[in-house]
């Protein structure tokens, strides 16, 4: 891969609850990353990636005449790259919830935005809802409706804190423990999902009060508990707060959980071998662990692949 590299994210915390305003963290995964490409024989993904693109272009073109986005992109050098078969050359897997389209967004934006907002300058929580509102505008293309942070985690490459829909900064995590047994890892579910339906399922649950309640008690209370407890270290306390949070997800998003991880996801909350829980919007993709014994973990899930992300 030539040129700027868009890394994967992850989404700590805040699936779901950021659409009702509960804090959330996201970092990047650099095991995943993508560039925009050129090749003289390209591949037969590549010619699809590049048909993709051209529609993508045509609704950039579009958005350059939304009122409230204010965003503008050197469209004619846009058009004259993905004529001479641009694609995105990604090994982020899509449908995932690791932001395959934010990366691509985040690479389009820094090529060709004009006057954009560069990663150098000092980012004021101003520009960072800016960047956010441009990336939430231009990712809707893929998913019908986009919070922006997928992109925005891709294009800083920093994690991100979300405090509210109003309040997001650029955060540091404690140091990693590579000594450590605790960890977070990525389970390959081996199934793709796909955002919109889950978003689907998720809006029309909301029609109902008392899991309008619940999510407003349980799931936002949990879910700010542990974005606290991991942002100040506090290992002891954010595994209490997970386990909860994990039993709440399983009792409330279950269309959200490939059937077959059900069991899964109970036998880990009744041993405490280690907690699953949503990795982005759920139906497949990635689902994420967290446990403080990573051998018990690997043991208990040996028919799965497992990718530690984190190490406390």
């Amino acid at each position: 891969m030539k040129g700027p590299l868009f890394y994967s994210k992850i989404l700590l915390f805040g699936e779901y609850g950021i659409i009702k305003d509960s804090k959330g963290l996201s970092i990047p995964y650099n095991f995943f990353k993508g560039a925009l490409k050129t090749d003289v024989n390209p591949e037969e993904s590549a010619k699809k990636s590049n048909e993709k693109l051209k529609t993508f272009v045509s609704y950039l073109e579009t958005l350059q005449d939304d009122k409230d986005c204010d965003v503008s992109f050197d469209l004619e050098a846009l058009h004259k790259d993905v004529d001479q078969g641009m694609y995105f050359d990604s090994s982020i897997p899509q449908g995932y919830g690791v932001g395959s389209s934010g990366a691509l967004v985040a690479a389009i934006y820094d090529k060709y935005a004009t006057r954009k907002i560069t990663v150098l300058e000092n980012l004021t929580r101003e520009k960072l809802l800016k960047l956010k509102a441009i990336f939430g505008k231009m990712e809707s293309f893929f998913h019908g409706k986009s919070s922006g942070l997928d992109p925005l985690n891709s294009y800083l490459s920093l994690p991100i804190l979300i405090n509210s829909k109003d309040n997001i900064e650029s955060t540091s995590l404690p140091s990693q423990n590579f000594e450590g047994r605790g960890a977070v890892f990525l389970l390959d579910s081996g199934i793709t999902g796909e955002t919109a339906p889950m978003v689907q399922i998720f809006m029309e649950k909301m029609k109902q009060e008392g899991f309008r309640n619940m999510l407003k008690d349980q799931f936002i209370k949990r879910t700010d508990a542990c974005v606290e407890d991991f942002i100040n270290g506090n290992v002891k306390s954010l595994f209490g707060n997970i386990k909860q949070l994990s039993n709440i997800v399983l009792d409330n998003f279950k269309p959200m959980i490939p059937n077959k991880f059900h069991n899964l996801w109970k036998q880990g909350i009744e041993s405490n071998d280690y907690y699953l829980k949503l990795c982005g919007s759920g139906g497949g993709g990635y689902i994420l662990g967290f446990t403080q014994d990573i051998d018990k973990a690997k043991k208990a899930l040996k028919d799965y692949n497992l990718e530690v992300v984190y190490n406390f």
